[in-house]
């Protein structure tokens, strides 16, 4: 069981108060070994969501740890990035069509890791769901995709009910349409990131410096530049760090297998990894 440790103070929306001040996750002492990987996505919000008033828990974290300033989701709409960022390819999806309209054989980083890994989708009626219904999309939740997976998918694929359980190398976090920010205001968002983040910050795997989080979004509000805020928050990290250079999210999925000794997929072989220049 992973126990909540910390308090988080309030924040103010000019961001003088910083919650994470007192208690900041990056920047720690230390030499960390990265053998757990945790994704939370959320969506449809440019990066202009840096720096407003409507996200101080998520300008706060950027403000204490690590942000990518020229991040690039790779398609429009919401599927192909998802897909993209699992197996290194869009796999020629151009829509938001339910697995049984994309049921692909690819390989994944899923796949990769056997049975290391988890899904954790808010809103989802039962495991490995490959149905939207409610809240619950099945679309924001890539796993379901890959018919390969087979039993992994049952036994993997979970409805998000905290606390979590972080022990698996990678852990992929889904909000549903309304906490993601995709079909409620960016402010219900970032009320979801302030009750979900700190019980990761205090799990025992960011705790003994084994675990780095990311968080990013699917995609921006369907500008052609399609760039979106991507956070790096782990213990190496340094504090406010801000990396100009071009990744996108195949450098996410780069950047997760060098971290967990997998291959590379697709895409991801020539994308510039995360690992250098965020500490890593």
């Amino acid at each position: 069981m992973v126990l909540l440790l910390v308090t988080l103070s309030p924040v103010s929306a000019n961001g003088a108060s910083s919650p994470l001040a007192a208690n900041s996750p990056c920047g720690v002492a230390g030499t960390p070994h990265y053998d757990h990987v945790v994704w939370i996505l959320l969506e449809n919000v440019g990066y202009s969501v840096i720096g407003s008033s409507s996200a101080p828990y998520l300008n706060s974290l950027a403000s204490e740890c690590g942000l990518a300033t020229n991040y690039f989701a790779v398609s429009h709409p919401s599927l192909p990035n998802y897909i993209a960022l699992t197996s290194g390819s869009t796999q020629g999806i151009t829509d938001d069509g339910e697995p049984s309209s994309h049921p692909l054989s690819s390989a994944s980083i899923f796949s990769e890791l056997g049975t290391d890994w988890r899904a954790l989708a808010e809103s989802m009626p039962s495991r490995c769901a490959r149905v939207t219904s409610g809240t619950y999309a099945a679309r924001h939740n890539p796993a379901v995709y890959y018919r390969s997976l087979a039993s992994s998918c049952q036994r993997n694929d979970v409805p998000l009910t905290p606390p979590f359980d972080l022990r698996a190398g990678f852990t992929f976090i889904a909000p549903n349409i309304c906490d993601d920010m995709h079909s409620c205001p960016v402010a219900t968002g970032d009320a979801w990131l302030r009750r979900m983040v700190p019980l990761i910050l205090a799990s025992s795997q960011y705790r003994s410096q084994s675990l780095a989080l990311f968080i990013t979004f699917d995609e921006n509000d369907s500008q052609a530049s399609n760039q979106v805020p991507t956070l790096v928050i782990a213990p190496s990290v340094p504090h406010g760090l801000r990396v100009g250079r071009y990744f996108n999210h195949y450098s996410l999925l780069r950047t997760t297998e060098s971290l967990l000794h997998v291959a590379l997929l697709g895409a991801s072989r020539t994308a510039p990894s995360m690992v250098a220049p965020f500490h890593l």
